[in-house]
């Protein structure tokens, strides 16, 4: 890694001026991850993001910047994943390239013959972006993964999720020295079982979610709050199916309070899962788009009191193309300091 074992954590070692723009990273091999059009975690997702992000470039014009980021090396995701379990997933990849079709990894989690460089893609577009967050060429960032990764745990996949981006960009930080201490907060509809799982009993990482319950993957209770060194450093916010876009944010914003008063981050990661929409196949929340402009800004708010500002958001779920596209907008302008899209 070079120069980066030398930087401290908040990353700005070096830089003398902050850049007040949101990177917007999405690698080309993302969108190619084929799991079957009938599949709720299909290609039309991020096309449709990227469509939608297109249409508001005259607002998002000089204040987001859209960069196609490197790939991952596979001891970048081994920071955080077993190579053996690596490796199941690269030789399941090589046999659906061979016979020419998508193949289950998992139960609901295929794999297809562009599956492995769309992995490598998405994790090295989340390390190019805290790495330019924590050294300052950005103040925020978005990035589109595909597959989505916080149900996958260090050596299991679930749920559409074979590797946990936000995992490996947290041991990124920490592996670089960019950051010691890093909060994790994760508002999509279904609890992040593995992201908690791996960091479970680890202090220096704050899990906080808020999600539906009782839903999918039955994980995510007011109890678990972590184990041995990590005990208080992981909070969940079960909530009812029907909760709207105001009752989420003023349980977030509580949350957000508490996790304070427990926490203080060196940088904040999001996983951003927009199927807490209304109308979202798969989630039973009733956030309308605008909702996670709210949903972002009370992150910022914290990440501002504690860090620089410093947060990254990461696409997780989200299975209504059209309205993930509008709420990613959202969230892109709040990173970017712009006001809510109009409705």
């Amino acid at each position: 890694m070079g120069d980066d074992a030398g930087r401290s954590g908040g990353g700005s070692l070096g830089v003398t001026e902050l850049r007040p723009v949101t990177g917007f990273y999405m690698h080309a091999s993302a969108p190619l991850h084929d799991t079957g059009w009938s599949h709720p975690e299909h290609q039309g997702r991020l096309r449709t993001l990227a469509s939608a992000v297109g249409k508001d470039l005259l607002t998002l014009h000089g204040h987001v910047e859209a960069l196609e980021p490197r790939s991952a090396t596979l001891a970048e995701l081994a920071r955080v994943h077993a190579r053996d379990y690596l490796s199941s997933i690269r030789h399941r990849v090589r046999e659906a390239e061979s016979e020419g079709r998508v193949l289950e990894f998992a139960p609901e989690t295929p794999v297809s013959a562009a599956t492995w460089e769309a992995i490598l893609g998405s994790s090295g577009a989340a390390i190019e972006a805290v790495e330019a967050v924590a050294n300052r060429r950005f103040r925020t960032a978005f990035v589109a993964t595909r597959p989505p990764g916080h149900h996958a745990a260090a050596d299991t996949a679930m749920g559409f999720c074979l590797v946990n981006h936000v995992a490996v960009a947290a041991r990124h930080l920490q592996a670089t020295g960019r950051a010691r201490r890093i909060a994790i907060v994760d508002w999509d509809v279904h609890h992040g079982n593995g992201t908690q799982e791996i960091f479970y009993d680890d202090p220096s990482v704050y899990y906080l979610s808020l999600h539906q319950s009782p839903f999918y993957p039955g994980t995510g209770s007011t109890d678990e709050r972590g184990a041995g060194p990590g005990e208080g450093a992981t909070r969940n916010v079960p909530l009812p199916a029907g909760t709207d876009g105001p009752t989420l944010a003023a349980a977030l914003e509580e949350a957000l309070a508490a996790a304070a008063a427990e926490f203080t981050p060196d940088f904040v990661l999001v996983s951003a899962g927009f199927d807490a929409l209304s109308g979202d196949p798969l989630g039973g929340f009733l956030l309308e788009p605008a909702d996670f402009h709210l949903l972002t800004r009370l992150v910022l708010t914290w990440a501002d009191a504690t860090c620089q500002g410093q947060v990254v958001a990461l696409l997780e779920g989200g299975y209504d193309p059209g309205r993930t596209g509008h709420a990613t907008v959202a969230t892109l302008r709040a990173l970017a300091r712009l006001p809510v899209p109009m409705a």
